[in-house]
């Protein structure tokens, strides 16, 4: 089928939307749609459409719209937030352990990355330089100058690392050092890695600045077992886990997790509950979880 569809200007997109059944003042509208794209707004429309239909429900407004965008936007912050303590402390484990196990320049033997194939360590290392030669940090310079050296010791090019980059190196090493790794955190090796998927699968999200409040996490993670943690498999009264494993739900109580090991003292978990607080019209459902969330032991311990 060709694609026939032609650009719209602003006002016209907003007689479309009004058309539609979207209840607002059009100057405003035109506004909105001049600081945020018909398409990125449409997102946060399609759970009102009439089903088979392009109208949107009565009382469709765009005030609620809005409200369901700013919300998103602050809690994707709130997440980007949470995770870069994460990523940062894991990757402080990793270098650690790597280091004293391996020796400053490490991470320039195959053999010290058993779990990679050959070409994904090649990729990686590849990565890893393509990082360091773009990188302007005065510590890449100076070192550089005084050492005859062609590579930066794994402490220093770590800082350079890509979350994703991270997580591939944590994925190479050995199983003695990831085990060290996860014990750090309280948990087992795979429980880590699957926390730290889904974690950067929804930072790559935020970083790209997309609806986030309610969809699908495209990496869910695994939870930890049932006997050892039954917070996690808590029951609601037909008999299903209160908390669902593929919304941004599960990823607050992880990082609740984290930064109570992390930074005790961080207000991390208090700003989430003040968002929720000035949104209470959201629906949390589909956020995968319960309606009384903020009472469950994950959040309040």
């Amino acid at each position: 089928m060709e694609y026939l569809k032609t650009a719209l200007s602003f006002e016209q997109q907003a007689d479309r939307l009004l058309d539609r059944g979207l209840e607002a003042d059009r100057d405003e509208l035109i506004q909105r749609l001049q600081a945020v794209s018909y398409y990125r707004l449409s997102g946060y429309l399609y759970p009102f459409r009439v089903p088979d239909s392009d109208a949107y429900q009565p009382g469709t407004s765009l005030t609620t719209i809005w409200n369901r965008y700013c919300f998103d936007r602050r809690l994707r912050v709130l997440l980007l937030d949470a995770i870069e303590r994460v990523e940062v402390a894991v990757r402080t484990q990793l270098v650690y352990h790597f280091a004293h196990a391996h020796g400053a320049f490490g991470h320039c033997q195959e053999d010290n990355l058993p779990e990679l194939s050959v070409g994904r360590y090649i990729e990686w290392r590849e990565g890893l330089r393509v990082e360091t030669e773009r990188s302007k940090e005065a510590y890449k310079t100076h070192f550089f100058k005084k050492y005859d050296e062609r590579n930066l010791p794994i402490w220093m090019v770590a800082e350079l690392m890509s979350m994703g980059s991270m997580l591939t190196f944590y994925r190479g090493v050995e199983g003695d050092i990831a085990d060290r790794v996860a014990a750090h955190f309280s948990m087992p090796d795979e429980q880590l890695k699957t926390w730290l998927l889904s974690l950067y699968a929804a930072r790559n999200i935020c970083a790209h600045h997309s609806r986030l409040w309610n969809r699908a996490l495209g990496y869910a993670p695994g939870l930890p077992q049932k006997n050892k943690h039954p917070d996690w498999h808590l029951k609601d009264g037909d008999g299903k886990n209160v908390l669902t494993n593929n919304r941004v739900g599960i990823l607050l109580m992880i990082c609740r997790a984290f930064l109570s090991q992390i930074s005790p003292t961080s207000q991390w978990a208090g700003r989430v509950d003040q968002l929720f607080a000035e949104y209470p019209e959201i629906p949390v459902k589909e956020m995968g979880l319960p309606t009384d969330w903020q009472e469950h032991p994950l959040w309040t311990t």
